[in-house]
């Protein structure tokens, strides 16, 4: 039988992550003690007071039906959170609509909004599923400067006015993925004026919004004046709550966006498994004292990463926040290559940046996903890389 995928899956290329995780293991087959940098998966577990609130859930006979949508507890739960530690007001019944896992809901909600033939506007290097998300679409990417005189937050004066006019949809992501610039009330403001003048979806990816060094609390893109007339704001339970297997997450905002959203989803999915919903609303619940912990150890995890990189001479993005680390390596070898080489030599695992783009090249992202003891230990076998 002669099997040929669609035309469209040419635009789905394997990512690389396993490819380096095959390599890294014939390496530690070989005797190499890793230091795995590369995905974003928390190491911490989640709190005990979630793992439970699963565990009793899931023994409960009734807990196995189809769910369909998002549960009155899990909506509330969503917006008693925004008001509480983003001062944002969100109507549950209307303004708030469940995904599974925010990589679900990135790559689905362009073929929400955009035809084939579209604008998105989105940033090169930029987190894969948005990419994938377009694609999907037909929708055509257009990719904007990175200003890094502004940490490195996308330059929206650098668009072309006729680029500006054609946009259906403007997607961020800060602290972002793999650049980890941070959020800001007037940069928001800047990008509410811009949706407005242009008649722009604006989508702001948060995952990582609980993962801020200083301050007294994330941004949200919705807290910004006439944000909720522009756009919609995506998060997840993945990092700040380590529910990364569980796949819960959400997307807010403006009420008809959101209905539209809801509609491709009664076509797509059967909703979250119930006792997943319930633990997530937990979760929200409690926050503060959940991520207060996290904040902390990130932390120091963030300054041993950072400063250990500078003292070796790689050129680091500034951030005060997010779960990685942008870095660009002081040697004339390719991205890939380079990190077939780390690997190899020092058991260190990174993912190349062009993993993310074309402007990537010569650039790493590491997650701040092991303790300070073994990130010491990276930047020590980092010193040790002969090219």
């Amino acid at each position: 039988m002669n099997i040929v995928p669609s035309k469209k899956m040419s635009l789905f290329q394997p990512a690389i992550f396993s490819d380096l995780k095959k390599y890294a293991k014939k390496q530690q087959e070989k005797g190499l003690e890793l230091i795995d940098l590369s995905l974003g998966s928390p190491d911490i577990p989640p709190h005990e007071m979630l793992r439970n609130h699963l565990s009793e859930l899931s023994k409960l006979p009734s807990s196995y039906g189809y769910t369909l949508t998002a549960s009155k507890a899990f909506r509330e739960a969503v917006g008693n959170y925004y008001k509480r530690c983003n001062q944002v007001e969100l109507d549950p019944e209307t303004e708030i609509v469940q995904t599974i896992g925010s990589q679900e809901g990135l790559v689905h909600l362009p073929v929400a909004f955009c035809d084939p033939g579209d604008i998105v506007l989105t940033t090169n290097p930029g987190y894969v599923a948005y990419a994938a998300g377009i694609s999907l679409a037909g929708a055509e990417p257009y990719y904007i400067p990175l200003d890094t005189d502004r940490g490195y937050v996308p330059n929206l004066k650098a668009i072309p006015e006729e680029i500006a006019q054609k946009a259906k949809l403007l997607i961020l992501n800060m602290p972002g993925n793999p650049v980890p610039m941070s959020p800001s009330t007037e940069y928001f403001s800047e990008v509410v004026e811009f949706a407005k003048k242009y008649n722009i979806i604006v989508l702001h990816d948060a995952a990582y919004s609980e993962f801020y060094f200083t301050g007294d609390g994330p941004i949200s893109f919705l807290a910004t004046p006439g944000a909720k007339e522009v756009g919609l704001e995506i998060n997840s339970l993945s990092k700040s709550f380590s529910l990364a297997g569980a796949r819960v997450a959400y997307i807010v905002g403006n009420a008809e966006m959101i209905n539209i959203i809801q509609q491709l989803k009664s076509n797509l999915d059967f909703g979250i498994f119930d006792p997943i919903q319930s633990t997530a609303a937990l979760a929200l619940d409690h926050a503060e004292e959940i991520t207060a912990n996290l904040r902390t150890t990130f932390a120091k995890r963030h300054h041993t990463l950072m400063s250990g990189l500078i003292d070796l001479g790689w050129e680091v993005a500034p951030s005060n926040g997010g779960m990685f680390v942008w870095a660009k390596y002081p040697y004339t070898i390719d991205s890939v290559s380079f990190a077939y080489k780390a690997i190899e030599q020092t058991g260190v695992i990174m993912v190349p940046g062009t993993t993310f783009g074309s402007e990537g090249e010569g650039y790493m992202r590491l997650a701040l996903v092991q303790p300070v003891e073994l990130l010491e230990k990276a930047i020590e076998r980092l010193k040790t890389i002969s090219l």
